[in-house]
């Protein structure tokens, strides 16, 4: 009976031994993951992010990541595709939106913390053509013209497609709104998708943003709208997500998003860092920010 005993205490030791040691190397964190080296990982983040400012946001992810470790995963897609996405999933540390309409719906419903809430740079609306502008489309009215494809983004869920249905039925006649709806031949799911029917010649021309040029430079061309065309300055803002389960680390990433590394990513892209700096490209002061509804007649069911 000795013998078992002692026999039971000794494969007791071992095999505590061994958890001993392989707790040196695996660490359990607090998302359930294991570090090999032992160390406390941090949690990522997870952002639902309107298309519109894709490419640098893509970009500044990587660079925190770089600096924190921590990790940003980010969902792409029209704001208000993302915003009910997140809506569902119940989950979330971040909404960054492409227009401040959608900031204001999640910040009615709850969705955000609304004092949580900055401006991260502003964009203004344009045409957007191929490159060389070979249909020679130079203003608003030349997109009602016969024969020509045009496509906006799905206003009910996509930001620069609200501004492209403000612009037309504040411009327009009831005969060109007709003419323009006629040569529409999509609407695109996004802003990239957006800025993609024109790089693959899917549509002659857009009404998109300005920075669109900037997205594909070898296959987009943008035209400017006159400056009584344009009804308002659009701003990308971001806000903490009312699911997040790490409310300082959203903030530490919003902080890093306005801070020079980030900014300075947003200028090199060509988004436009002030108010002041939009206002100065247009030609003449225009309000800022706000929220559109867009007419039923604009919806597709």
């Amino acid at each position: 009976m000795a013998l078992q005993h002692g026999m039971a205490r000794s494969l007791a030791a071992i095999v505590g031994l061994v958890l001993l040691g392989a707790a040196g190397f695996f660490v359990v964190r607090g998302d359930g993951a294991r570090s090999p080296d032992g160390a406390a990982a941090p949690r990522k983040l997870l952002a639902y992010v309107g298309a519109a400012s894709k490419p640098p946001t893509e970009e500044v992810a990587k660079l925190y990541e770089q600096k924190t470790g921590v990790q940003v995963e980010l969902v792409f897609g029209g704001s208000g595709y993302v915003l009910s996405q997140m809506k569902l999933a119940k989950q979330g540390d971040l909404y960054f939106p492409g227009s401040s309409d959608y900031m204001e719906k999640a910040k009615r419903d709850g969705d955000v913390f609304a004092e949580t809430e900055e401006v991260v740079v502003y964009l203004v609306s344009a045409i957007n053509v191929q490159k060389g502008n070979p249909h020679n489309i130079r203003t608003l009215a030349d997109l009602t013209r016969p024969g020509l494809k045009i496509a906006i983004a799905n206003p009910e869920g996509v930001c620069v497609g609200a501004y492209a249905v403000e612009i037309m039925e504040k411009e327009f006649s009831p005969e060109e709104k007709a003419a323009f709806r006629r040569n529409l031949v999509n609407y695109t799911e996004s802003c990239e998708k957006t800025a993609t029917a024109i790089s693959l010649k899917m549509a002659d021309a857009v009404i998109g943003w300005s920075v669109f040029a900037h997205w594909d430079p070898e296959r987009i061309e943008t035209v400017r709208l006159a400056k009584e065309e344009i009804p308002r300055i659009g701003y990308i803002p971001v806000a903490i997500s009312k699911f997040t389960k790490d409310r300082a680390a959203a903030q530490a990433f919003i902080d890093y998003l306005n801070g020079p590394e980030g900014r300075a990513v947003y200028t090199r892209h060509h988004y436009f860092a002030t108010a002041e700096d939009t206002i100065a490209w247009i030609g003449e002061s225009k309000p800022v920010g706000g929220e559109y509804v867009v007419p039923a007649e604009w919806i597709r069911k």
